[in-house]
């Protein structure tokens, strides 16, 4: 054993600088999104041809749970959510597929992309590159000096460039020398797509070899497309004749400056086995090197590596400091340095053995699996505790050394297993518990479990061995006489112990006086269940860090110019607070979390990086009152409610067939959530609107001069933005050509006089077409194929569940006509439906603990008395949550359900021992004070050891992982010792209450049984 301990330490030092390190597990989000562009599209155009054509497609794919979609100014995205469980890679495959076929339905140019949501797709380091005085040199030198060097780095994915402008050339019509020379608009944009490509026209034999023949060829400059031979009337004519062709960087749609200078982006992911500490390490070793290469400056504008390493390193404090509580506490109950240190032999262990699992799974070392080590670190001792607990009292009892310790594992064996299998039989549900539960959650179960089982391995066979090698036994009389004296002498101080002087007597009392117990306990059960009625719930807490997500948002229709300038002001702002170090903001489209179906909503996104101390809270308080100051910087929201997914925000998604009834229901629906209370800010997405131009042709009109709609349409779009009709390979690169005519319009007079082409002449746009300024809506939202818009409101007290059900209630009175529909959405029903999945597991993890319980005790009756001691768990639990002000939440949940499976393990070795003694011949009631007497100091002994492990994160000592791993452990803290309590009191009295019926019910039955035996002093024992 001790060779095969070395050999897993040996293992475990090897494994552990392999582990990837991550601020959270990999999380891959059962859902893919579609994200088709359609410049200048209305939001109603963009739902009838592209969203909803896409959306039906997707619905017909095996797994598909729901599609939701919706459609902006200029771009359609359509979010397909899966059943859990079903193949993602399939799913997005047969999404691509079904996109593929319906293309060549699409309007022209429009090219949907399909991207699945995972956690490994959002940038483990994002950089910002000065862009200087020209733009494309820039980005040139950035794609061939930084991006090279960064995906030579291991671990990295993949380094993208952002921001960068695509090179174009763009050909402005003259409508006049057009008309002049004969040229027909179609001629020339087929001239302008044949331009530059080579047609294979075949082979041709030459002696010996076969030659291929192709027609035409690249264009070598911007001045062989001026000097293209067009078709025309008159004779034909060089393109440059009629048109002017300019070669520049296509028209910006966003707008990036770090610090108040204009940049570009470089965003980096890492692969599944990357290693996010030590990719920021390699990149921050390289940054000088790369800027000086590239003649750019090269910042740091996002980075996980700092805060998984502080993350890291935090919660390793905590593990080491509840490791060290978890020692103390058993050397004050054994008083011995030894036996302390054979019994926390088991600590390291089965922390090794976990991480070695870690390694073995390609799992990361992340919040969630550091803080299911600490958690483990203060149960892998319990088992350890329970044998060597008894193997020292029967040595104590003069016992030979090799048979004390056989004969005190042997007898514990049993009820060690149970226990511990009991623990890990619990965190079986979560492997079918969906949603953010299952996916953060997973890796934390795994790792808990195989600590578990290790540390029952360690204590059934590393121990005992341990035990042998180094504990001394007491010195022991030769004569049987003597010894039988000594082993009296050291029951009977056992008994004269404090602990034991201050139990026996209310364990006699609570035998005795059992109907005044059980009364004492019902009043208990009723107490905690008015205490669960005030606790305050919320789905997971938000996480503070030195980083800072900002939206700013203007109203409806406000243009690319004037969210600049409104970004220039919350800039000065950023750029005024100290404790602000940098900050990049984004003017324009962030497509960055489109995968999660967030982003694209065209408001503005800012990020800085805080100093590292700094009050986040304050900062935001500080600068919300700063911004209100200044005028038009518009709506900026904070931290989480900035990326649209807060915890406090709570959602109301009303469908309906149509858009009038889709209205009525919607203002019924807000006028219900602006009146319950607790709930402020409530916005209807179909009350914004935005103003746009309508420009309704009169076909009769347009015919009489030889125009139709749809060339109508081709001559406006030519003059707004341009017609991209070819992509050619200039000067080897590949750029869009764009067909332009004239300055675009500046206004709707502007528009109604513009000038186009008609059989008979020029004519403006007013003469055939009715040009007017109209309001429509930003947005069309469809869920499940009908209309559908969101409702939402911020919950402004703590109890988010108390808030929602209230709501429910008013809601679920209000009667929508026309067929419209609602449901609870966003962080609601996220809440909603974890809270019933883990209800559920919890639920099945009683019936697999009772189960474990029945093959332990042969008996139904007696798992039944023990799983008396789970609601009292939540006794303890309920009140240092509501002591402490802490809501019930995702990890609080967890920490229940870990509890379940902890809380037994007590009262299992506890009985087991009353049954062993009352096998022995003993009396019910003499049976329970005894067992309760022998197992009262490792049941204490193993509830403090897990306490005071805990303590250390429950206490927030680092303040590291304090939003999943404090509600956890408060949880598990409270639980252990009103169950502790009430495990050593109530399940005795139970026992009894039990097993005396039986006795009556045997007495009736049969004649009285002889009087026993005077029962030996030293059981067959089993220990806690």
């Amino acid at each position: 054993m001790g060779l095969l301990s070395l050999l897993v330490i040996g293992f475990g030092v090897i494994a552990l600088p392999s582990l990837r390190q991550q601020l959270f597990p990999s999380i891959q989000l059962p859902a893919a999104v579609v994200v088709a562009p359609y410049p200048g599209a209305s939001p109603d155009v963009v739902d009838s041809e592209i969203a909803e054509p896409i959306a039906a497609a997707a619905r017909g794919i095996p797994g598909v749970e729901q599609v939701t979609t919706r459609s902006a100014e200029g771009s359609a995205t359509v979010q397909v959510q899966f059943v859990y469980g079903t193949d993602l890679d399939n799913g997005v495959a047969q999404i691509q597929q079904a996109v593929n076929r319906l293309r060549p339905q699409l309007p022209q140019d429009v090219e949907p992309t399909v991207a699945q949501g995972s956690t490994d797709d959002i940038p483990v380091v994002t950089l910002a590159a000065t862009v200087g005085a020209d733009e494309a040199a820039t980005a040139a030198r950035l794609r061939a000096e930084v991006l090279p060097g960064l995906e030579e780095i291991p671990g990295v994915r993949e380094v993208s460039l952002t921001g960068a402008r695509e090179q174009t050339v763009t050909v402005t019509l003259d409508y006049a020398r057009l008309a002049a020379a004969g040229v027909e608009p179609t001629a020339l944009t087929a001239a302008l797509a044949a331009a530059g490509r080579s047609t294979p026209a075949g082979t041709l034999s030459e002696g010996d070899n076969t030659l291929s023949v192709q027609v035409g060829g690249p264009l070598g400059s911007v001045d062989d497309l001026r000097a293209l031979t067009i078709p025309g009337r008159a004779g034909p004519v060089r393109l440059a004749d009629i048109a002017t062709v300019e070669q520049g960087l296509a028209a910006p749609t966003a707008i990036t400056r770090t610090d108040g200078q204009a940049t570009l982006g470089v965003s980096m992911t890492m692969t599944a086995d990357g290693n996010a500490v030590d990719i920021s390490q390699a990149v921050r070793g390289k940054l000088d090197e790369l800027g000086r290469s590239a003649d750019t400056k090269l910042t740091v504008v996002s980075d996980q590596g700092p805060q998984v390493r502080k993350a890291i390193s935090g919660l390793t404090t905590e593990g080491l400091l509840g490791l060290l509580f978890a020692v103390v506490v058993i050397l004050l109950f054994l008083l011995s340095l030894r036996s302390t240190l054979v019994t926390a032999v088991s600590i390291p262990l089965s922390v090794l053995v976990a991480l070695l699992a870690l390694w073995i799974g390609d799992l990361s070392l992340n919040l969630l699996t550091l803080g299911a080590l600490t958690i483990a670190i203060g149960r892998v001792v319990d088992d350890s505790i329970v044998v060597l607990e008894n193997i020292k009292r029967h040595l104590g009892y003069g016992e030979p050394k090799q048979r004390a310790v056989l004969d005190g594992t042997r007898e514990v064996a049993g009820a060690v297993t149970a226990s511990t299998l009991t623990t890990v039989a619990v965190f079986l549900p979560i492997a079918f518990v969906g949603g953010i539960a299952g996916e953060l959650f997973g890796p934390f179960s795994i790792t808990v479990t195989v600590a578990l089982l290790a540390s029952l391995v360690v204590s059934l066979t590393v121990v005992p061995v341990v035990a042998y090698w180094f504990l001394k036994p007491p010195a022991v009389p030769a004569d049987a006489a003597a010894a039988e004296a000594a082993r009296e002498a050291a029951i009977a101080k056992e008994r004269r112990s404090p602990l034991q002087r201050a139990y026996v007597p209310v364990l006699r009392f609570a035998t005795r006086k059992r109907g005044t117990t059980v009364l004492v306990a019902v009043l208990i059960f009723i107490g905690t269940g008015v205490l669960a009625g005030q606790l305050t719930t919320n789905f997971l807490d938000q996480s503070g860090n030195t980083a800072l997500r900002l939206t700013q948002e203007l109203p409806p229709g406000a243009s690319l110019a004037a969210r600049d300038e409104a970004a220039r002001k919350l800039e000065t702002v950023l750029g005024e607070a100290e404790e602000v170090e940098t900050y990049q903001v984004t003017v324009g489209g962030d497509q960055q979390f489109a995968a999660f179906g967030l982003g694209g909503t065209g408001a503005t996104s800012a990020n800085a990086t805080v100093r590292e101390g700094t009050d986040l809270t304050a900062l935001q308080d500080r600068l919300t009152e700063r911004l209100a100051d200044v005028p038009g910087s518009g709506t900026v929201k904070f931290g989480a409610a900035a990326a649209g997914f807060a915890s406090d925000t709570v959602q109301v998604v009303v469908t309906a067939p149509d858009a009038a009834s889709l209205k009525t229901a919607a203002d019924a629906v807000q006028r219900v959530v602006s009146e319950t209370p607790g709930l402020a800010e409530v916005s209807n997405d179909l009350a914004v609107s935005a103003p746009r131009v309508q420009v309704l042709v009169d076909q009769r009109a347009a015919a009489a001069r030889g125009l139709s709609t749809q060339t109508v349409a081709q001559f406006a779009t030519q003059a707004l933005r341009g017609t991209p009709v070819a992509e050619l390979a200039i000067g080897g690169t590949r750029q869009q050509v764009v067909l332009r005519t004239g300055t675009a319009p500046g206004d709707v007079d502007a528009l109604r006089a513009l000038p186009l082409p008609g059989a008979g002449g020029v004519v403006t746009l007013g003469e055939v077409a009715q040009v007017s300024t109209v309001d429509g809506p930003t947005q069309v939202r469809r869920t499940g194929g009908e209309r559908s818009t969101t409702v939402s409101a911020k919950a402004t007290g703590a109890d988010l569940g108390a808030v929602t059900a209230d709501l429910t209630a008013r809601l679920d009175a209000t009667t929508l006509t026309g067929g419209a529909e609602y449901e609870i959405g966003g962080v609601s029903a996220d809440q909603a439906s974890t809270f019933q999945d883990l209800g559920l597991a919890m639920l099945a993890a009683i019936a697999i603990v009772f189960m474990i319980m029945v093959a332990t005790f042969r008996s139904l009756v007696q798992p039944l008395i023990l799983l008396v001691s789970i609601p009292f768990a939540a006794t303890g639990a309920i009140g240092l949550l509501l002591a402490t002000g802490t809501p019930l939440g995702l990890p609080s949940l967890i920490g229940m359900l870990m509890l379940v499976g902890i809380v037994v393990t007590n009262a299992i070795v506890l009985i087991d021992l009353v049954n062993q003694y009352r096998a022995d011949g003993m009396s019910v009631v003499d049976a329970v004070v005894e067992g309760g007497r022998r197992r009262l100091r490792p049941i204490l002994m193993t509830a403090a050891a897990t306490i005071f492990a805990l303590v250390p994160m429950a206490l927030g000592v680092t303040g590291e992982g304090g939003f999943i791993g404090k509600p956890l452990a408060i949880v598990v803290i409270g639980g252990l010792i009103s169950s502790t309590v009430l495990t050593l009191v109530l399940v005795p009295t139970l026992y009894t209450v039990v097993e005396n019926l039986k006795e009556r019910r045997r007495a009736k039955k049969s004649p009285p049984p002889q009087a026993p035996a005077e029962p030996s002093p030293e059981p067959a024992t089993s220990s806690a």
